[in-house]
């Protein structure tokens, strides 16, 4: 497969799709096993259809984020990645590495706000190159640099001992095992390091036995470009089982909130928190997703976008809905924080 100058490959944005059964209640162990085995041409896939459209409809920080009322959008989002810094301790001066960085706005944020050295590692070429653009127009390239590589090898990329924290941010439930990517995180780690993560799971009311249950996870998965979507409980034991001491763990998608999380993605313009944002909530109204719908269809007929970039964009309306469907009902969450440790004495 061929790569455009910009890194992005089309004929994997082409074919995404087809790691999912049209029908997700067709949706078997094989297909599942099929893109945990190829999860780098999934989550490439996905990220060289989607990113542009993140960047357009959300920001450059690739998460959702909690509000308080009449908090702007974007402030609530530096307000997450502040709170995930503070939760960690980071101090001036510490290397700190970003698994799957995306475009590097929480990095850029995270080491304004702590004023850090951050490695932000991805492997995607597309999402790279705006990375080093946008943080080399913030002024920021002597403090933030980018590395691509893989998350289930980043001891044999780093070395071990090489990071006085890691934190990943809505980004290992892209791995084929939370074990693996986990224990690659704890390796890289110096003795008594901290580790931070944002993760996407499936919470406690979850019934995989559930059909309408399963068939919401796959809904997300195909959406968002994850092989897998798993139980809360499993990221917990895979953090423990790989040697990692938690000394903080919570769902915040349970605090009261009064504007819940996944407001945005409701498309109720009535909702909106500020005035700037009502251009953020209508994108993902009816009529905001009808103009992205024939935009994008005719930026890929003329060529600007790869081919499968419109398909791409039809998953994120689906993964939006189920994302919706999924914070109502409490059966998933995007922000079950943990901060952990790694052993002293390792």
């Amino acid at each position: 497969m061929s790569a455009q100058v910009d890194g992005r490959i089309e004929k994997r944005v082409e074919n995404y799709t087809a790691f999912w059964q049209k029908d997700m209640s067709k949706e078997a162990d094989n297909d599942t096993n099929n893109r945990l085995g190829s999860y780098t041409d999934v989550v490439n896939g996905y990220y060289d259809g989607a990113t542009e459209l993140y960047e357009y409809g959300w920001s450059q920080s690739f998460h959702f984020s909690r509000f308080y009322k009449g908090e702007a959008f974007t402030a609530s989002l530096a307000r997450h990645e502040h709170y995930l810094s503070a939760q960690m301790g980071l101090k001036p001066g510490m290397r700190v590495l970003d698994v799957g960085c995306g475009v590097g706005g929480p990095a850029r944020e995270i080491a304004r706000f702590s004023d850090v050295n951050i490695v932000g590692l991805n492997n995607n070429d597309f999402q790279i190159q705006r990375a080093r653009k946008y943080t080399a127009a913030a002024g920021l390239a002597g403090q933030v640099s980018f590395a691509k590589g893989d998350f289930m090898k980043l001891a044999e990329q780093f070395g071990e001992n090489s990071f006085d924290a890691v934190y990943a941010i809505e980004a290992t439930v892209h791995a084929p095992s939370w074990e693996g990517v986990y224990e690659q995180i704890r390796r890289v780690l110096k003795p008594g390091g901290v580790f931070g993560v944002y993760e996407w799971c499936m919470t406690d009311r979850w019934d995989a036995a559930n059909p309408t249950h399963k068939e919401l996870a796959h809904q997300i998965e195909i959406g968002n470009g994850i092989p897998e979507m798993r139980p809360l409980a499993m990221a917990r034991e895979a953090i423990v089982k790989v040697g990692f001491e938690i000394e903080h763990e919570e769902d915040l998608a349970e605090r009261p909130d009064i504007i819940p999380w996944y407001y945005p993605l409701e498309g109720d313009i009535r909702k909106a928190q500020t005035m700037w944002d009502y251009v953020t909530v209508w994108r993902m109204s009816w009529s905001g997703k009808l103009v992205s719908h024939n935009a994008i269809r005719l930026m890929e007929l003329v060529g600007l976008v790869p081919k499968g970039t419109w398909e791409v964009g039809e998953t994120l309306k689906v993964a939006a809905d189920a994302l919706v469907k999924g914070g109502q009902s409490k059966l998933f969450t995007p922000m079950y924080l943990v901060v952990s440790r790694k052993p002293r004495e390792d």
